[in-house]
Formats: C-alpha cells, structure tokens, sequence
C-alpha cells in the first residue's frame, strides 16, 4: 500500500500546478502538491517579474538621455549597476515571497516536498522513499533554461535568465546567444543600461517572427541600442577574465554570455516511459490542448512543461482545466481556449494574437512613424498587421511592432476574442489624441477590401498622422 493516498497529486508548485491543485480541490478532490523546494514560480523567480524590474530601470534611463528634444536638461546620464541589481533583487524577493506565502494557506498535508517519478500510469515515487498512489496525476515541472555543449564550460561567465538576476552589477560587456523573446528583452535592458551588448543567433529570423514588417520594425529599434549578428555559428571559449566568440571570421571579447537558446520542458527525471503513454522523439506525450489530458490516461500535462503557449496566463487556465478534469476523469469537459496571445517587452513592444493570415485572408496596415500622439511623445515608429477573415471582415490575427502595443494588443485579443469585425470595431470610441487612434488606419484598410460599410466611423477632427 503507498505511504500517501489522494484523489489528484499535482507534481510542480509552479503557476500551472497551483493553479491544478487549487481547481482540483475546489472540485471536491483530495490533492496532494508535490515540489522539490517550492521556491515560487519561474514567473516570480526568475522570469516575467524580475526582467521587468531590469527593463523598468533602462526605460528611466533611456528616457532620461532622450529628454533634450522635449526641452528639458538633464546632464549626463550615469548608472548604478550594483543599486539597479540590488533593486531587482529586492521585488524579485518580494513577488517570490508573496507566492511562498500562498504555500502556507494551503490545508495540512497538501504540501509534499520531494521529486517524484513515476512507477505506474497514476502511481508515484519520491525522492524521500515514499510511495504516491493517485486516481489522476498532473504534471506542472516547467521548463528550465537549454544550454549547448559549447558553452557548459564557461564556468562565472556563463549566465541564463536563472542566474542573471544574482549579478552584483552590470557586466561591461554582454554576448546573448539566443535572439528569442528571453535574449531580446534582456539584451535591450542592458544596452540602455550602458551596457555593450552583442546578440548572435543561428536563425536569420528575430523572436519567430511570421510577419516580416513587424521584424523589420524591430530590428531597426534594437540595432539603436545593440549589435545584432543573425545567420551564424557562434563558437565560444573560455579566456582569461572573460570569453572569446568567434564566428566567421570574427573574433570578440565578453565578460559574460547570457545564453538563451530556449527553455525545454522538465520531464527528464519522470520516468514517463512507466506511465505506458506513448512518447516521441523527445520523450513527450500528445497533449490534448482542449482538455490536457494525455493520451487516453488519467494523467494532464499543464503549464511550461507541455511547451504549447508558455505564457504565464495560459498557465494559470491550462492548470484550472486539468485540476477539474482530472477530478472528472473519465468525463472530461472540452474548454474553448483564449486567443493566443504574446507580448515580448522590448521598446516598442512586439505583439503577436490570433491566427497568422491565409492566401484568402484580408490584412490591414497602420504605420506609427507618424501617428499624431506617438510623434507628440517622441515615439513615432513601428507598424500595426491586422487580419481579418474574408468576405465577412472578422478579426482573426494581428502582428504589432509599435509604442503601445502591449496595451494595443490588448484590445485586439478582447475584439478577437469576441468574434468582432472591423467594422465593429472601427464604431468603438477613440479618444483623440491616444495610441489607440491608430488602429483605425489598418481597421480602414480591412474594411474598404470586404463589402462591409463603415458603419459608425467619423474622422476625428484633428492633425494628419492622428
């Protein structure tokens, strides 16, 4: 008999897990929330939160030395290296904290703190020698940061966005390898925070992009701030006080390398292959995106680990569905998900929502360069992609490069979401003089192209660019 009975054991207290555990419960289950330090989420620990922190400081910085256009003064720009760390460090500690405290509030005997593996479809070994027998199991682990074999042996120079918040001051010289969404956010940050920064990927492509304008709006901010080398084969070697990168016939000198070659799922250690699923090439179940469940069995995979949407609010929805349906388990209940839906934070944001368009889809284009409130706050740049089904004029997808856009996207998800067209989006108010005015440029052009009237636009009386 094992040691530790339950209805759903939930194994990882990350967003996804908590979220799980929390559902399952609600539900009426008895849970069991299984993690090897529950430390606090990725999202707290070393992800959303803390870059944020760091990317909220180069902003101020970056503001600061653009201030002469606007009139104001203000001398030379200096940075605390050590005080901005120390501050990242500081609300790091504070979100993380508020997440740990979340732990306690759990009921008596939720929490097992232990690594599991599994023995059988719903059965559990932990690390402390204890047996787990469960009627359904979930699976949060997350993901952890992929460094390659080149750079393993690079020793303190080597950073991952696991570490990189720990540093005691800024580097002088950064490489980031990896121009994903992690690489880009963070190479900027340091940039403006005067740091000299190279970004070297293998791809010729920037974030994954799928629409080449966005990118090409993008890469035309960041190569203001940093140097980016795309399409090549980076080589590192550990050198005296620091690295040696060589590509090409390059050769460049860092102090550190933050590595950021993407984030692979956390299932090397569950012993999935006793679960009798059956796995691929890379040791993963098929994963229902619908209901969670893998395969046929009582088991879910929710969260970073699945590797669908890692995003923090799909997380948090993926858990809240498997926590119910491994309670309902074998009648499990469909979900309709959210609209896909991801902001990477660099100046200006990049947004991507929805559907990327088809040969029959109708696309619709507002330029920021001279859009009237982006020119007033000396941000004018970046470009709005928005598509619509044809002929009827639905929203399906947008691609955004321009200031604002995490807000801007925003709306779009909702209006997306909703099932709305252009034309019923183009009749919402917008105030003059806002970001939000510039939409309607592209939500024009959707609808000169369907024979849908613009029924509700007026102009708004006010400068060309509004």
């Amino acid at each position: 008999m094992a040691d530790l009975t339950c209805d759903v054991a939930v194994i990882g207290a990350g967003t996804a897990g908590l979220a799980a555990e929390r559902n399952a419960r609600k539900h009426g289950a008895t849970t069991l929330l299984i993690d090897p330090a529950f430390n606090g989420t990725t999202c707290a620990t070393v992800g959303c939160m803390p870059s944020k922190v760091l990317i909220a400081s180069a902003r101020v910085a970056h503001g600061a030395r653009q201030a002469e256009p606007f009139g104001v003064t203000t001398g030379e720009v200096t940075v605390d290296g050590a005080k901005v760390m120390d501050r990242v460090r500081a609300l790091r500690d504070r979100f993380a904290g508020g997440v740990r405290d979340s732990f306690a509030k759990l009921p008596d005997g939720t929490m097992v703190k232990a690594r599991a593996r599994f023995t059988g479809p719903t059965t559990l070994a932990l690390d402390d020698g204890r047996t787990v027998e469960a009627k359904a199991v979930i699976i949060a682990t997350g993901s952890s940061p992929m460094v390659p074999p080149p750079y393993r042996d690079l020793g303190d120079a080597l950073l991952t966005n696991d570490n990189i918040f720990d540093l005691p001051d800024l580097p002088r010289r950064l490489a980031v390898i990896g121009a994903g969404v992690i690489g880009l956010e963070l190479a900027q940050a340091m940039a403006r925070l005067g740091v000299e920064v190279t970004v070297l990927d293998m791809s010729d492509t920037l974030a994954g992009i799928r629409c080449d304008r966005t990118e090409a709006a993008l890469k035309a901010a960041l190569e203001r701030d940093l140097t980016l080398h795309l399409g090549i084969k980076p080589e590192p070697e550990a050198t005296e006080g620091g690295v040696t990168i060589r590509w090409e016939g390059h050769e460049e000198q860092f102090d550190k390398v933050l590595v950021a070659t993407g984030r692979p799922p956390n299932v090397k250690d569950l012993n999935l292959e006793a679960t009798g699923l059956s796995l691929d090439d890379h040791g993963m179940p098929a994963v229902n995106p619908n209901t969670l469940q893998c395969g046929a069995a009582p088991i879910f995979m929710v969260g970073d680990v699945n590797g669908d949407r890692p995003v923090l609010h799909e997380a948090s929805d993926e858990g809240s569905i498997a926590g119910r349906n491994a309670v309902a388990y074998p009648a499990l209940i469909r979900s309709e998900r959210k609209v896909a839906f991801t902001v990477t934070f660099t100046d200006p944001p990049l947004v991507s929502i929805g559907a990327a368009p088809d040969e029959s889809a109708v696309t619709g284009t507002s330029d920021y360069a001279d859009q009237g409130r982006a020119r007033v706050d000396g941000v004018n740049e970046g470009i709005v992609r928005i598509y619509a089904s044809a002929p009827e004029g639905c929203l399906i997808g947008a691609d955004l490069c321009c200031p604002g856009a995490d807000h801007l996207g925003h709306m779009l998800a909702w209006a997306i979401q909703s099932g709305m067209t252009a034309t019923e989006l183009l009749a919402m108010p917008y105030y003059h003089p806002t970001l939000e005015e510039g939409l309607k440029g592209a939500l024009r052009h959707i609808c000169a192209a369907v024979p849908i009237p613009l029924a509700g636009d007026q102009d708004t009386v006010g400068p060309p660019g509004a």
